[in-house]
């Protein structure tokens, strides 16, 4: 039997199969987290830009593009509300992976969810589907993947369909085969796209998204896929990793679930930096000091961070959330890395520029590997006074190790959407969410909720 044709009996018994109450908790958790990242995305680029794109497409079909107050067919939604999820990077983590397996898979899954008017507990079904195939293989093709190709995008085409599939056939093994296999030979999303102030990278989320949804239409009206597409001479490993590990790809399927091992984000910036802020903000709070007083911060850490996160100078808000000095120097001067720190103002504040100049990287090579199971940064101030400070960070606030709690995933949630749909509308949605294996994916009433601000009306249909 070959991969995808165990991975598709999985998705066909999930469907079937009641959530255990600690899988269920953890379903909900990602998918009030996607939502947090969605609003704020709404806001900015790619998502006004694809808008505008597909404006002749918006106000048809059932699936909703929440925060613009339309809808779209399952495709389009799933390509604009991936993409745009992934947007100012709050986005969850697979950390085994180097994955963000909720903006393809959730996008995915919701898109389908509203077309089929499924119930609640279903889409939370399908999220665990397609989080637990996705993860997995993810997990198998690291850490040689990752060095050429951006996960999200390739290992993300796997999640979408496997959530989708979960609700264009449910319960349907041999449906939910194709769908991934189909997907598998559009997985895409090249490195490259983060060397640059280009939106590219976002869009690798949503097309995967997109991927996802047309593969699980396709395979529930009978179109067929490669089974043995992941591990053939000429598949997914052999072309995108020179070194898959399949060997326990399917080890305690059904039965141990990925989703209840997410990191979620606590700084809005790339993930690779957060164990050197967790790091430099614990330095600064425990011995009581204030950025003035520093004179070098010396990071070390795994090397895959800085090949992504090693901008020197940054030259936008995209380039600055991959930019280690620039993050350091915010948290440094604030306090915190959240959305205010990529406005115009903060990116060329005087006293952050001034204070990246003294960060120094170094690729651990012990760290660089234990990568990427574990995300580590050491962090040494070195003070005006002379005196030297260090704390090593093993892990990340946020990783298994140390959880976001759930009164940390509601106050991100409200912080993040309330100054898209109001405070009103923010507080009914998030006790909605958490209620949602009780309702039907239409209570939500996504496509109703009204975004403040300049964009309300601009790009559906009239």
């Amino acid at each position: 039997m070959t991969i995808l044709e165990q991975f598709g009996e999985y998705v066909a018994q999930q469907y079937a199969t009641e959530l255990r109450p600690e899988t269920l908790h953890a379903a909900k958790r990602v998918l009030i987290d996607w939502f947090s990242a969605l609003l704020p995305g709404t806001q900015t680029a790619p998502s006004i830009q694809l808008l505008q794109a597909h404006r002749g497409e918006l106000g048809y079909g059932r699936s909703s593009l929440p925060g613009s107050e339309t809808t779209a067919f399952a495709p389009t939604a799933a390509w604009i509300n991936g993409s745009t999820s992934h947007a100012v990077e709050f986005d969850d983590i697979f950390r085994d992976a180097v994955y963000h397996p909720g903006c393809p898979t959730i996008a995915a899954a919701l898109a389908l969810a509203e077309e089929t008017q499924a119930s609640g507990l279903s889409l939370l079904k399908s999220i665990v589907a397609g989080y637990e195939v996705s993860t997995r293989i993810g997990a198998a093709i690291q850490p040689a993947h990752y060095r050429f190709f951006h996960t999200t995008g390739t290992v993300g085409c796997f999640g979408a369909s496997a959530a989708g599939v979960t609700l264009s056939a449910p319960g349907d093994g041999k449906a939910a085969l194709h769908a991934m296999a189909t997907s598998a030979t559009f997985a895409s999303g090249l490195q490259q796209a983060f060397r640059s102030d280009a939106m590219t990278k976002a869009l690798h989320a949503g097309h995967a998204a997109w991927v996802g949804v047309t593969a699980a239409q396709g395979a529930a009206a009978g179109i067929t896929g490669v089974a043995d597409i992941l591990e053939g001479k000429a598949g997914f490993g052999a072309a995108l990793c020179d070194s898959p590990d399949w060997s326990t790809v399917t080890d305690g399927l059904g039965t141990t679930f990925n989703i209840e091992r997410i990191t979620q984000k606590n700084h809005g910036c790339c993930g690779h930096t957060f164990a050197a802020i967790d790091a430099l903000l614990e330095a600064l709070s425990q011995n009581q000091l204030r950025w003035q007083q520093i004179s070098r911060i010396t990071v070390r850490t795994y090397a895959p961070a800085l090949d992504v996160a090693g901008i020197r100078e940054p030259g936008s808000a995209f380039e600055a959330r991959f930019s280690m000095p620039y993050v350091l120097g915010h948290a440094a001067v604030y306090g915190s890395v959240r959305l205010e720190a990529f406005t115009e103002k903060r990116l060329w504040d005087n006293q952050v520029r001034e204070l990246m100049k003294k960060v120094e990287l170094v690729a651990d090579p012990e760290l660089t590997h234990a990568f990427p199971k574990m995300r580590a940064a050491r962090v040494e101030l070195l003070l005006l006074d002379g005196r030297t400070i260090e704390v090593f960070a093993p892990h990340r606030r946020g990783d298994p190790e140390s959880p976001l709690s759930d009164d940390d995933i509601n106050e991100k949630f409200i912080e993040l959407a309330e100054p898209v749909i109001g405070s009103q509308a923010a507080a009914t949605m998030l006790a909605n969410l958490w209620r949602m294996d009780e309702l039907g994916t239409s209570d939500l009433h996504l496509a109703d909720l009204l975004p403040q601000g300049l964009k309300r009306n601009l790009y559906y249909r009239q």
